[in-house]
């Protein structure tokens, strides 16, 4: 791009945020594109520091804890417990889904942190293309996602009945409503954090690189099934949620849908594990539970897809541009050139 010169004066310098890119929308997974001064490898650091940061903030709760449980032996035996449980949801001991989520949840704090210090401005478009998690989205297809795996854990259940396996719900625990209190304001933290690092970051981390959407969303996939020690069953129902989740927040250009489809299967799961109606610790599956698992996800994709393209829900960010200042023109006076933004 080039200034309008004068001979009596020098022009001003000119400044944009990204010269190769002017004009070009860039989907959820290019984003990192979009932020000041990106470089290629400034996403990569992003996660050593992020990796760095998280280990900080996890020794600055873990090792008072350590202290606490040598001194006072009542915490050196739930201590014992949690290090070596499979269980960690009981009712019994609620704390142990803390134990569980805590460390996810602040995944959060760690990356953005991370994003901050390394990229510079505009961490809320790990979010969205809009730089902002969008409530309004959220809530709608948070309602939606409510709304097709009641239906879906409605006929789960139905069938498990209709097939003989008695279904007993149980209300008499004394640690339920604590357990719902937890599951309620915890969980949704944690699967926002999952998909933030996830569908966030990883995402824009092989988007910066690899211009393809399929690489965005299909590279990650194997991190996050590892992150899950489920059976051969098991894992691929979590393979086809993380596709799915990735293709949504490409679509949707943004992270709010898969959000909510993250919440909801992990909060009914809970809610449910909580009145003896399913499994919360179960870690294997079947064939016929890994399909009736992606049915629904994938009906709630598409349904999803459906709505936020008759909303017009951004789907794409066009970069903003830094205001190129423009030398004195012919009559003495500056100019200041308007530039495109989206």
């Amino acid at each position: 791009m080039s200034t309008i010169e004068d001979d009596s004066a020098a022009p001003a310098p000119v400044s944009v945020a990204s010269p190769s890119a002017q004009g070009e929308r860039y989907a959820f997974h290019r984003l990192a594109h979009v932020r000041p001064r990106h470089r290629w490898w400034k996403p990569l650091v992003t996660g050593v520091v992020g990796i760095a940061l998280y280990v900080a903030i996890l020794l600055l709760l873990v090792v008072p804890l350590v202290v606490v449980s040598v001194i006072v032996p009542s915490w050196g035996t739930e201590m014992q417990v949690l290090l070596t449980t499979t269980q960690y949801f009981d009712l019994d001991r609620p704390w142990l889904l803390v134990a569980m989520v805590l460390p996810l949840i602040l995944m959060i704090p760690a990356l953005l942190l991370a994003s901050r210090i390394v990229e510079g401005r505009g961490i809320g478009l790990l979010s969205s293309v809009t730089g902002r998690l969008r409530m309004g989205w959220l809530g709608k297809s948070l309602l939606l996602a409510l709304g097709v795996f009641v239906v879906y854990f409605a006929v789960v259940l139905g069938w498990s009945a209709a097939t003989g396996d008695g279904l007993v719900v149980d209300f008499s625990h004394r640690g339920l409503w604590v357990m719902l209190a937890l599951v309620l304001l915890l969980i949704p933290l944690q699967a926002a954090a999952e998909e933030y690092v996830f569908r966030g970051y990883l995402m824009q981390l092989v988007g910066s690189w690899l211009r393809h959407p399929a690489f965005a969303i299909l590279l990650p996939v194997p991190i996050f099934v590892l992150g899950h020690g489920y059976d051969v069953w098991g894992a691929a129902s979590v393979g086809v949620f993380a596709i799915v989740a990735a293709w949504l927040s490409w679509r949707t250009g943004g992270l709010e849908a898969a959000i909510s489809l993250h919440i909801v299967n992990n909060v009914l799961i809970f809610v449910l594990g909580s009145v003896q109606l399913v499994d919360a610790n179960a870690t294997s599956g079947t064939p016929v539970d890994l399909l009736a698992s992606t049915l629904a996800m994938i009906v709630y994709a598409l349904l999803a897809d459906r709505w936020a393209r008759r909303l017009g829900i951004a789907r794409t960010a066009i970069p903003v541009r830094a205001p190129v200042a423009v030398g004195p023109t012919p009559g003495g006076s500056h100019a200041l050139a308007r530039t495109l933004h989206g």
